[in-house]
């Protein structure tokens, strides 16, 4: 063995896992259990095709490390907006550690660091003894460990070759003269999946040629001076972020695990445990292909899946040599072109074969550029009863993007665009074509399909449009077939109708400065990719409608989600006006709450020092103040300075509760304050925030630019940032309205515990009653801290809490916890009836559903997982609560919307955030409107118990909440 070559494979298995997940996310792999098994298959696929292919001597599979590591320590907020795992990799996830011990795999994981630690750790050990090292993962981080015997092996995906990046391929893709100089360009550019912040302004592009000036973050802050304009005043004013961010980026190679090559020797699986496995997994032909005995067991017979029979195979990918199975590469392009491949079932089986594209089937697409030929194609749509249509536009921001051209459909394969002129001088005769078509626009008769039509409805506002008749959006229909799924037109198209559309980069380039707009591009030969938009999303809406009716969810779509699409296009484009001066004065009054912070932890800590460092806040909290009994240390030595450390110190030591506030107060102003102003638009110096229907897996609404559902509210100095949003004018005044304890009553009438519902029905404060149930006292002895007890217990255990988290909340001991909860299901017994009964129906169903049949998937209610299955059952019992919350306020807003346009008043509904509603109204309408919005808002939809609505009004959104 010694003789031989020896060659190591070190995978980074989250990498590989999640990288399957996504291949087979268009089509998922369910097996009759109704388990999700794409990402199991993928990442076994890829072992099974390096060990055959690739034909290592040694190999290692790395983890990263269940625990915080080293790195959150430095900084707190480190992957702190990564979106939680998905659910079907939670479940994948002991499974695939299974097959990889059946294949004599060792896993490799350290608790505090990530899988790269470890990977680069033992690359480096393994080469001082001789190996060849590929350290397999798509992930560009990896590239600063590259050396002349360490290799990164990037896997094929997507049909592309695996690649193999050596020092001269880093070199080239990142154009630095050292491999190392890679973390230098990762320091200054952040990375937002990791939320590593980098320095602003500063892209990849940036990046590369500043190092290549200054060679290093160190070096280019040194000499900062040579900058100008912003980004000197960048690199100076965070310079610290950015030498912190390069120590993030950087793989840290002195991990606590010896490289044992004996413990990694390549051996053959274990056939028994493996066939055991792919049984349960359902991996017939995988099964077939790799185990010796498999192919007699299954007869070679090919089975279909849930979905019934399947249809013609297409040939496998050819791969070079033989192999005991195709390619990974091959496995992926596959399954995410929908092929016939190891069991995958197709979406619509009637789809087989390649995916086709505009050259592969027949259409008549024609471009509508003359006065004669628009007033004809008028005269043809106003004979149609539903009609897909489309906006092209210069840009995605609606408030700036100006049109480019109309495409229409009402045949499938036959769709007509109409080019809009759209220069800055082009004004009227783009408003001229518009006015020709709105016959069209004003017609109740014509029901208008889109693909994420707000967009277009916002746009053609610009134009003087407001559309009429009944709307169909493919993107909302399938957020109610698949939630938990992607909704952009290419991914459905591709999904649903086996095809692939033009790409938006054939025609406007690559993203980067020199990206076209459609208004650069000849209007002909926009003309193609335009019609297919509303060909497709016809075709779309002909597929989900009729899924659409056999779930139940056709009246969800069309009495709820459809109407209020032009709700939220009108709030998106009245937008709020913004108290900039106002937010420019609180953001000098937060840096004076700074900084007087900071003079009370320099006092107390008897010298000034830089508190953003874990490494000196460490040393003036543990080494010089000496808190705590044995204070927890980093991987790397250095003192943990997270923020559960701190709470936990706040008890016992005044500093600590003082950097906590000092840290929440930094983030209020960045965060908020100062980022506010940069997001009022100066066409009209209001904020547009855009709210998105189709992102929340519960139905909420949710919102981007800014995010408002985040605005803190539950500080003083958080509340004080609404203080900034103020009416349009001194004639008018802002009415807030806002659902009380929406979520319990909604318990309440669910699961009919008669002691709530009387409650709710006498008007007697639901935590008071709680309280005085629960601790046996009458309702005038119930004290502050038993409500405050009951209310969290309230709120808590309708999102499924346990004794641990309960007894943390309220800083109780377990046993108080377990005796509040039990004291509590005794005394409201239905409630308890309720989760169970959710729970077990749920595990029926593999779903959960809203009062107006709105359905959380929840594929892991069955898992083995007990962690898993937890976390699922609270979404049983919760998700129906927190969805027809949804659904109530979104049928309020629909009613109150149409009420104000049909009484043609000047009010208008400005904001959604949870459970409340703004509107911008004028004085003399307030009287007017109050009871009309309250009536509204209660009898949105029928309960067992009464709503109620708390109104306020004020010049500021503050003093209106």
């Amino acid at each position: 063995m010694s003789d031989a070559p020896k060659k190591l494979f070190l995978l980074d298995a989250f990498a590989l896992i999640y990288r399957s997940h996504f291949a087979f996310s268009k089509n998922p792999r369910i097996n009759s259990k109704g388990l999700n098994t794409g990402a199991i298959l993928g990442f076994t696929n890829t072992l099974v095709e390096v060990l055959q292919k690739e034909k290592p001597t040694h190999l290692g599979v790395a983890f990263d490390a269940a625990k915080k590591t080293f790195r959150h320590d430095q900084f707190a907020d480190y992957k702190a907006h990564r979106q939680a795992m998905p659910e079907d990799i939670g479940v994948a996830i002991p499974y695939i550690k299974q097959i990889i011990k059946a294949f004599h795999i060792p896993i490799l994981k350290v608790d505090g660091f990530e899988a790269d630690d470890v990977i680069g750790t033992l690359a480096q050990q393994a080469e001082r003894e001789g190996f060849e090292v590929f350290m397999m993962t798509p992930d560009k981080d990896y590239c600063q460990l590259v050396t002349d015997r360490i290799k990164q092996y990037r896997p094929a995906f997507m049909g592309n070759a695996a690649e193999v990046y050596d020092v001269a391929r880093v070199q080239e893709k990142f154009g630095v003269e050292r491999v190392e100089q890679v973390i230098d360009i990762l320091g200054l550019m952040g990375d937002a999946s990791d939320n590593i912040p980098g320095i602003p302004g500063i892209g990849e592009k940036t990046a590369r040629a500043l190092v290549q000036q200054f060679g290093s973050v160190e070096n280019l802050i040194a000499n900062v001076d040579q900058l100008k304009g912003k980004q000197q005043e960048n690199v100076r004013n965070f310079a610290q972020q950015g030498l912190m961010s390069k120590e993030l980026a950087t793989i840290h190679t002195s991990v606590p695990i010896a490289f044992e090559p004996d413990k990694l020797v390549v051996d053959k699986p274990d056939e028994k445990e493996l066939t055991v496995l792919f049984d349960e997994l359902e991996f017939r032909q995988l099964a077939a292909r790799i185990l010796s005995d498999a192919g007699a067991r299954s007869g070679g017979a090919t089975t279909g899946g849930a979905g019934g029979t399947r249809g013609a195979r297409r040939p496998k990918i050819a791969t070079a040599g033989p192999s005991l199975f195709d390619s990974a590469d091959a496995a992926v392009a596959n399954a995410a072109e929908g092929a016939d491949f190891d069991d995958i079932e197709l979406e619509s089986p009637q789809h087989s074969g390649p995916r086709r594209t505009i050259d592969d089937v027949e259409h008549q697409y024609h471009f509508v550029d003359a006065p004669g030929a628009r007033k004809s194609l008028l005269q043809f749509l106003l004979k149609q009863k539903e009609v897909s249509f489309d906006t092209e536009t210069t840009g995605l921001d609606t408030m700036t993007a100006r049109l480019v051209g109309l495409s229409f459909c009402w045949r499938v394969g036959e769709a007509y665009y109409v080019p809009v002129p759209s220069g800055p001088d082009d004004r009227e005769a783009a408003q001229a074509i518009v006015d020709e078509f709105r016959p069209f626009f004003d017609a109740e008769h014509i029901a208008k399909v889109g693909q994420n039509i707000k967009y277009d409805l916002t746009i053609l506002k610009h134009y003087g449009v407001s559309m009429r008749g009944r709307l169909f959006d493919t993107m909302l229909a399938h957020y109610l077939l698949e939630p938990d799924m992607r909704h952009s037109m290419d991914v459905l198209a591709e999904t649903y109708l086996h095809y692939t559309p033009i790409s938006i980069l054939e025609l406007i380039g690559p993203k980067g400065k020199n990206q076209k707009t459609m208004a650069d591009i000849p209007p002909a030969e926009v003309s193609d990719y335009a019609c297919e938009d509303a060909d497709v999303t016809l075709q779309l809406k002909h597929v989900f409608e009729p899924r659409l009716e056999a779930q139940g969810l056709l009246p969800l779509l069309n009495d709820v989600e459809n109407p209020l699409v032009p709700v939220l296009a009108d709030i998106e484009y009245e937008g709020v006006r913004i108290d900039a001066s106002a937010l420019a004065d609180y953001s000098v009054t937060l840096q004076g709450y700074i900084k007087e912070v900071e003079e009370q932890i320099f006092k107390v800590a008897g010298e000034p020092f830089n508190i953003g460092s874990p490494k000196q806040l460490g040393e003036v909290l543990f080494d010089k103040l000496q808190i705590g009994g044995k204070p927890k240390k980093t991987k790397t030595g250095q003192y943990a300075t997270g923020e559960e450390i701190l709470s936990v110190l706040a008890a016992e030591h005044p500093i600590a509760a003082m950097i906590l506030e000092h840290r929440q107060l930094t983030k209020l102003k960045s965060t908020y304050v100062d980022a506010l102003p940069q997001l009022v638009c100066e066409l009209d110096g209001r904020i547009h925030t855009s709210f998105n229907q189709a992102v929340t897996a519960t139905g909420r609404l949710s919102s981007t630019n800014p995010n408002l559902q985040n605005i803190p509210i539950r500080t003083e100095k958080g509340r004080e940032i609404r203080r900034a949003f103020v009416p349009r004018d001194q004639d008018h005044i802002l009415v807030a309205a806002d659902y009380s304890q929406i979520e319990l009553r909604i318990m309440a009438s669910f699961s009919q515990d008669p002691t709530m519902i009387e409650s709710f029905r006498q008007g007697i404060d639901i935590h008071t009653s709680t309280a005085s149930k629960i601790f046996n006292v009458p309702l005038e002895q119930v004290d502050s801290d038993m409500r405050r007890k009951a209310k969290t217990a309230n709120f808590g255990i309708i999102y499924g809490i346990s004794a641990f988290g309960l007894a943390q909340r309220l800083s109780i001991n377990r046993k108080e916890a377990t005796d509040l909860i039990e004291a509590y299901f005794a005394e409201f017994p239905a409630v308890k009836q309720y989760m169970d009964e959710s729970i077990r129906k749920a595990r029926d169903l593999e779903y959960a559903e809203t009062l107006l049949g709105r359905r959380r998937y929840l594929r892991d209610i069955n898992s083995r997982n007990a962690t898993l299955r937890g976390y699922t059952e609270r979404n049983a019992i919760n998700a129906p609560i927190q969805g027809t919350a949804a659904d109530i306020i979104k049928v309020a807003m629909i009613r109150i919307h149409d009420w104000l346009v049909q009484e043609k008043l000047g009010t208008r509904m400005i904001l959604q955030v949870h459970d409340e509603l703004v509107f911008d109204a004028p004085k003399e309408e307030v009287e007017l409107i109050q009871p009309r919005i309250r009536e509204l808002m209660i009898n949105a939809l029928p309960l067992q118990v009464p709503m109620e609505v708390e109104i306020g009004t004020g010049a500021n959104w503050l003093q209106a909440h």
